[in-house]
């Protein structure tokens, strides 16, 4: 049964504001009324031009600020919440990328772990009404049955950054238990789109295929996403902002749920519906699977849709396209490919 939604958040802390989802979720809710503070970093994990670029798309528009800040500078960030007063926060900053915390991590430590640490000590000081988060489908790890649901296991991370997700995930928990903070997880599937990350497979891919190079299929192609388009994310941040959760016995008043288009695509159909898009072929070098990889990513997101009435459902040739149409007017306008690290 859908809960019902409360009024959306007058003021709204945004973590991550110059990074691709935080983007998107910082347009919406500017669109909506909501006032926004967005913080970020600007670390040069990729291209810092175009995080650059989306905060200057952000900064042209009314109710948004911006404040640059590390959170895991504990000073500043308690600092923050000491000046400001926010309804809701929604924490989205992290160090992000399984490959990458494979040769870097060290870099997932004060990103992901002090971080959130800060966030919630924050949060808990603050009296925050809703503290919504990201989490990611790496949690799940590997040899679940699919589809996964929420209460599958997720004590077997691959990869560190599958880990960090985790750790974040009980820390909320116990910070939910201790002192009563509304908290909702979202566990990621997958997600792309426009203006997204360099490190990305489709801006990966694209870019390869648009230049005529080969690009690197792991796995041999026997792979398998639950690609969700950055758009209907959006919309169940949206819808989940306004649904803080109520304590209800002895349980906290926190939660995890899935966000996910709940129809996984072979890699090799996934190349498929680009080729389509850009008009061109690609050329494929089969690679085996990768350290921290996971075969299949699968999203049950039956307690999303009963919470929220909404599920992911935009079709990968659609959101391909947006990508697409995305890309190329903004890559001729910058004259160069934004790089990842």
């Amino acid at each position: 049964m859908t809960t019902p939604e409360t009024l959306l958040p007058s003021r709204v802390l945004v973590t991550g504001a110059a990074g691709f989802i935080g983007f998107h979720a910082c347009q919406r809710l500017l669109a909506d009324g909501a006032e926004v503070l967005g913080v970020d970093s600007l670390t040069p994990y990729y291209d810092l031009r175009l995080k650059q670029d989306r905060l200057a798309v952000l900064q042209a528009q009314a109710g948004f600020r911006f404040e640059r800040l590390d959170l895991a500078d504990r000073a500043a960030t308690a600092a923050l919440f000491q000046r400001e007063r926010f309804d809701a926060v929604l924490h989205l900053a992290a160090q992000a990328g399984v490959r990458y915390s494979v040769e870097n991590p060290l870099a997932y430590l004060d990103s992901n772990l002090a971080g959130m640490m800060n966030v919630l000590e924050g949060c808990r000081h603050a009296g925050v009404a809703h503290l919504v988060y990201a989490s990611s489908s790496s949690v799940y790890g590997a040899g679940n049955t699919m589809p996964l649901s929420e209460d599958k296991v997720t004590d077997r991370p691959v990869s560190l950054y599958a880990a960090s997700k985790k750790a974040n995930e009980v820390m909320v928990h116990s910070y939910s238990h201790l002192y009563g903070l509304p908290a909702s997880g979202l566990r990621l599937f997958t997600v792309y789109g426009p203006w997204g990350r360099p490190d990305m497979a489709i801006f990966r891919f694209v870019r390869a295929i648009e230049a005529g190079e080969t690009i690197d299929v792991y796995n041999h192609g026997q792979m398998r996403r639950d690609f969700t388009y950055v758009g209907d994310v959006v919309e169940a941040i949206v819808r989940v902002l306004r649904r803080p959760p109520l304590r209800q016995g002895e349980a906290p008043p926190q939660r995890v749920l899935n966000v996910g288009n709940s129809a996984p695509v072979m890699l090799m159909d996934f190349i498929a519906s680009l080729e389509r898009a850009l008009g061109k072929t690609a050329h494929k070098r089969l690679l085996p699977m990768q350290p921290g990889d996971v075969p299949d990513t699968w999203a049950d997101v039956s307690r999303l849709q009963a919470l929220t009435g909404f599920a992911p459902a935009t079709s990968l040739d659609v959101g391909v396209r947006h990508f697409v149409d995305w890309y190329r007017p903004y890559v001729a306008r910058r004259g160069e490919v934004p790089q990842a690290a």
